[in-house]
């Protein structure tokens, strides 16, 4: 995704956006024009920028979190097919409860702080960069491993100079989705108990009518997200061509 290309996106929906206000006439307390959305974040600039800066902070954290418990799951399956056949199983199964579901009770255990909506966002990243890993290391071709077994490789030398190269292809695109999905789970945690952040920002501003505000804030969520996958997609970028000019084991 290049940025001529969000940027062309954007000129798209802010058109689109205009068209739907004129053409509707809605009221401004139901649909308000760009215009007044730019105004609304113009004049509440500094109260938008603490709170994005709470969410950056939360969601930062949650991401590198859940990418280092992702990263530590996977090898570890991917080298023991006891812990494969028992965890995986549970892993896919806790997907069918709805993460969204645990906000409630995730800021009864861990307050109303940025310590809940970390933990929301660690949940919701954790399974997407932990499944993708996995399939990478899992796709080896079978004569490496034969190889290591006729050079009498450990699992870990072969897992250290073998799979996580060639897995970081793979991890590189687990780490594409959990950077969209990080924001999500801080602004979710965010909604159901916070005094801080975007998400507790945009329910402000609903509560008091002032829906430019609610709008200017979501929008600043989204160009947040835009450059939190822009900067991991730089990331994944390097990962792959790394692991396409290292050489061959």
């Amino acid at each position: 995704m290049r940025l001529r290309d969000i940027l062309f996106a954007v000129l798209i929906g802010l058109g689109l956006w205009q068209a739907a206000v004129i053409l509707t006439n809605a009221p401004h307390f139901i649909l308000p024009s760009p215009w007044r959305v730019a105004q609304a974040a113009y004049h509440s600039r500094a109260i938008i920028a603490q709170n994005a800066w709470v969410t950056t902070i939360e969601v930062c954290l949650g991401l590198l979190i859940g990418t280092a418990l992702g990263v530590v799951t996977a090898i570890q399956l991917s080298m023991s097919k006891t812990a494969e056949r028992l965890m995986l199983p549970i892993l896919v199964f806790t997907q069918a409860v709805p993460v969204f579901a645990l906000a409630p009770l995730l800021t009864l255990w861990f307050g109303y702080g940025m310590g809940s909506k970390i933990v929301m966002a660690v949940l919701i990243i954790y399974f997407p960069v932990t499944s993708a890993f996995h399939d990478g290391l899992a796709r080896i071709d079978s004569g490496y491993r034969d190889l290591s077994v006729s050079m009498s490789a450990g699992k870990w030398n072969f897992m250290r100079y073998v799979q996580i190269p060639q897995a970081l292809p793979a991890l590189g695109s687990g780490l594409r989705l959990a950077a969209v999905y990080a924001p999500i789970g801080a602004v979710i945690g965010e909604w159901v108990g916070a005094s801080k952040g975007l998400g507790y920002l945009m329910l402000l501003a609903n509560g008091r009518a002032k829906i430019d505000l609610m709008f200017a804030s979501l929008i600043v969520l989204a160009c947040l997200t835009v450059l939190l996958h822009l900067a991991v997609g730089v990331l994944a970028s390097r990962l792959t061509r790394y692991a396409q000019g290292r050489p061959r084991p």
